[in-house]
């Protein structure tokens, strides 16, 4: 991913598009919580896999709400182009002397879909802006929105075949649990695939593959340059219409372009169900073994292999017209950024509330409490740390096409390294045009 997207169940919290108006802002909505913080998040690989399926429902679901800018035919694209301002009093997110700025955001969105059959779907989403500081146009950069993407959807009778290229860059600190002391930590991440899957009515089959490239946006993280290979294979066995149970199990390859972290492969297997009492609940719990193999490639790092265990729980619950929540808690084992890796637990709530019409308002909270350095001997970055972020997030429809957004968001980092520790808060306002 991931965020990854990363933690903060932002749904582009970083800091604005979380409640812009539309439906397909509430695309973009559920695909960035999905890619960011989806499911198993414990495996990359399997996280990529899931996140992928999450995304291509979340498109079918909203296909026929979708406004358009545009039509021809079957055709739809819809542009929304948006203009924030945010107030920071840590960008760089230090313990002491840190940074307050004023960010501008300008933003563009293009959505364009395009149903080939029924089934088929093609989809192009893309969100690229630019962040201006006003104070340190050092930091200025590009960015490409979570939940970018080109997918095509095909279905061949039982079989459902997903292709996707999904790609982001977003330069936001505060948003990586593990990073402290910068205002410059971003990457671009393109993660390419597929997903197979096989319906036998009361058994599912699954493989995906993703290649995965990471590349840093500053030379002060270019240790993290990476490519990796991605594999996950489910079954499930559908016990009830409602209730599935299943295997699952992973392989991941990782190499690096230099030579300051370890080349590593990384395996797992598991159990996992998926529960929906009703039409407006679901559990999904996620549990197993992960075992990492480090190559000695690094010049600074003396490495051994990690043995660990993965668990992810997801619910999400509409609870009524007004009030709905979700929950992803679990703990991981991922790659690290200045270490080989990070084993942590994270519980990300969040809940909607709609009580005023036309103002839906989002409140959430993230938690993480995280080791850097797991597995390794001698050379990395060894800390342990909790990180606490906070916020809520209101939307108001000013006209038909155009929406009023207010955001605020609390970062709390504490370490055992004092000067790892950081406070940050964030403010914003957006305005967002919908041509439809």
């Amino acid at each position: 991913m991931r965020l990854t997207e990363r933690r903060m169940e932002s749904a582009d919290m970083n800091i604005f598009g979380g409640l812009s108006a539309g439906a397909t802002s509430g695309r973009w909505l559920v695909a960035s919580i999905l890619l960011a913080a989806g499911p198993a998040r414990a495996q990359e690989a399997l996280r990529n896999s899931l996140a992928g399926q999450a995304a291509a429902e979340a498109r079918h679901r909203q296909l026929e709400s979708q406004p358009y800018s545009f039509k021809a035919g079957d055709f739809r694209l819809l542009i929304a182009p948006s203009l924030g301002i945010e107030w920071n009093d840590n960008v760089n997110t230090a313990k002491g002397n840190s940074q307050e700025d004023f960010i501008l955001r300008p933003l563009l969105r293009l959505d364009a879909t395009y149903p080939l059959t029924h089934y088929n779907l093609l989809n192009l989403s893309v969100g690229v802006g630019y962040d201006k500081y006003l104070r340190h146009d050092e930091y200025s950069v590009w960015s490409l929105q979570s939940g970018s993407e080109l997918a095509f959807d095909l279905y061949i009778k039982d079989v459902w075949i997903s292709l996707h290229d999904r790609v982001e860059y977003v330069q936001d600190s505060a948003q990586e649990p593990a990073i402290a002391g910068t205002a410059q930590y971003g990457a671009i991440n393109n993660t390419a695939g597929l997903l197979i899957t096989w319906d036998l009515e009361d058994v599912t089959l699954s493989l995906g593959y993703d290649h995965e490239n990471v590349i840093s946006g500053t030379g002060q993280f270019k240790a993290q340059d990476r490519a990796a290979e991605f594999i996950v294979g489910r079954t499930g066995l559908r016990l009830h219409p409602r209730f599935t149970v299943g295997i699952e199990a992973t392989g991941s390859f990782t190499t690096y372009e230099q030579t300051v972290l370890n080349h590593n492969t990384a395996y797992g297997a598991g159990v996992y169900a998926d529960w929906q009492p009703g039409s407006f609940f679901r559990i999904q719990p996620h549990v197993g073994y992960l075992r990492y193999q480090f190559q000695q490639t690094s010049q600074f790092i003396r490495t051994s292999d990690l043995n660990s265990w993965y668990a992810h729980l997801a619910v999400t619950h509409q609870v009524s017209d007004v009030m709905s929540y979700s929950l992803s808690a679990g703990h991981e084992v991922r790659h690290g950024i200045q270490s080989d890796a990070i084993e942590d637990w994270y519980v990300s709530p969040s809940i909607d509330w709609r009580i005023v019409k036309n103002a839906p308002l989002k409140t959430f909270l993230s938690y993480e409490h995280g080791k850097q350095g797991a597995g390794n001997r001698a050379g990395n970055l060894a800390e342990r740390y909790d990180w606490l972020g906070a916020g809520l997030g209101v939307s108001y429809a000013l006209m038909k096409k155009l929406t009023l957004s207010l955001n605020y968001r609390r970062t709390l980092r504490s370490s055992d390294d004092s000067s790892r520790e950081y406070a940050q808060n964030l403010v914003g306002l957006q305005l967002t045009y919908q041509f439809k």
